[in-house]
């Protein structure tokens, strides 16, 4: 494979906005990143023309894409086809996300994603499991059927796929889980994350003590932030231990909560989709759970106006964030990047641009509307 040498345009290394750098890859793999001026051009020159590079995204829940679901199956090929529906939206790494479902399709998720990652599917970080354990008072658009305590064979599956798979999340509510579980799941080298859940301040900083690292889809499903009851948000943006996923899609959140918790928290906030099947598609509808779920006008609604995941990839998400809240380019890029992939312990070269590191790079250009992904490079 020959040379390639980008030059002309800035470069988002995961960290900061470079100007006057030049990238050279090679064999599908980051050669070099110095000022142009001290790299020599080699190979092919490809002229940026103001365009940005930037590392592929990292998103920790996708359920879907492609026209499938995690739940549909899973199978190797489901995955594979979530994972390509997502890359050519600029998400490179993704943890595909099983909603709450019953314990025989969480193993199968599990083997699924394991024989994945074992074969080399691109894409494939890990598994998210968002769910069963969960509140029924705050569902949202999972199956109350299914939602269920967590018990000692499922501890005992969920701390096994943590020390097989590269990166376990898994969701939980404190009302279906104990300490002692999220310890051990901690202990196991799961990411825990807290959402769909009723807990209380005191509660949720129980459980971060006890090991649990994240909070699912920030202000939607949870505990809100009142007075004398801060709820799962307070807990999320007065605690240092826990990050936060957020859904920017001008939907989920409205943007003056947005900047209250970007202003709070200026670290430990990062992206996330919570895409379904449609991502990638022209699809105006799918099935999760024998239940219909509609798109329309940027919204994912089942029958009775419940929201069901987002309709959003993760360049619209940067652009929201930028145009509409005034955030600095390096910070919301850094949220759909290298945020996300330090909080799950990925490799130091995903969601970063690093010699030696894999070209999952994407070609981004800056127009009057916002961001537009030309390709993945």
């Amino acid at each position: 494979m020959t040379d390639i040498t980008y030059r002309g345009g800035p470069i988002f290394d995961g960290q900061r906005l470079l100007h006057g750098f030049a990238l050279r890859c090679s064999e599908g793999r980051v050669a070099a990143l110095a000022p142009e001026v001290a790299l020599a051009p080699l190979g092919e020159i490809v002229d940026l023309d103001g365009d940005l590079l930037a590392p592929g995204y990292v998103d920790l829940q996708v359920n879907g894409g492609g026209g499938v679901m995690v739940n549909d199956g899973p199978s190797v090929a489901d995955l594979s086809t979530i994972a390509a529906a997502h890359r050519r939206l600029g998400s490179t790494t993704i943890l595909p996300t099983l909603i709450t479902d019953t314990p025989e399709r969480s193993r199968a998720a599990i083997e699924a994603v394991a024989q994945a990652v074992a074969e080399g599917v691109p894409g494939i970080g890990g598994l998210h499991l968002e769910g069963p354990h969960l509140a029924l008072s705050r569902k949202g658009a999972h199956d109350g059927a299914l939602i269920r305590p967590m018990g000692e064979a499922d501890l005992e599956m969920l701390c096994d796929a943590a020390r097989r798979l590269p990166v376990l999340k898994v969701t939980i509510a404190p009302e279906s889980t104990t300490e002692a579980q999220v310890s051990a799941l901690a202990e196991a080298g799961a990411l825990v994350s807290l959402g769909h859940t009723d807990a209380d301040y005191d509660t949720c900083r129980a459980y971060a003590r006890a090991g649990a690292r994240c909070v699912t889809h920030l202000f939607n499903a949870m505990s809100g932030l009142d007075k004398r009851a801060p709820g799962v948000v307070g807990a999320a943006l007065a605690t240092g231990g826990l990050a936060a996923g957020l859904i920017v899609d001008g939907v989920h959140v409205h943007p003056a909560a947005m900047r209250i918790a970007l202003a709070a928290k200026p670290e430990g906030i990062f992206l996330v989709t919570d895409a379904m099947a449609v991502a990638g598609t022209e699809a105006k509808s799918f099935r999760l759970n024998g239940r219909e779920i509609t798109r329309a006008e940027g919204r994912l609604v089942l029958e009775d106006g419940t929201l069901a995941g987002a309709d959003l990839d993760l360049t619209r998400a940067i652009t929201l964030l930028v145009r509409e809240l005034d955030l600095p380019l390096e910070r919301a890029l850094a949220m759909a990047s290298s945020i996300p992939a330090r909080l799950a312990n990925m490799p130091e070269t995903v969601g970063t641009i690093t010699e030696g590191g894999s070209a999952d790079i994407l070609r981004l250009k800056q127009t009057d509307q916002g961001l537009q992904l030309i390709a993945p490079l």
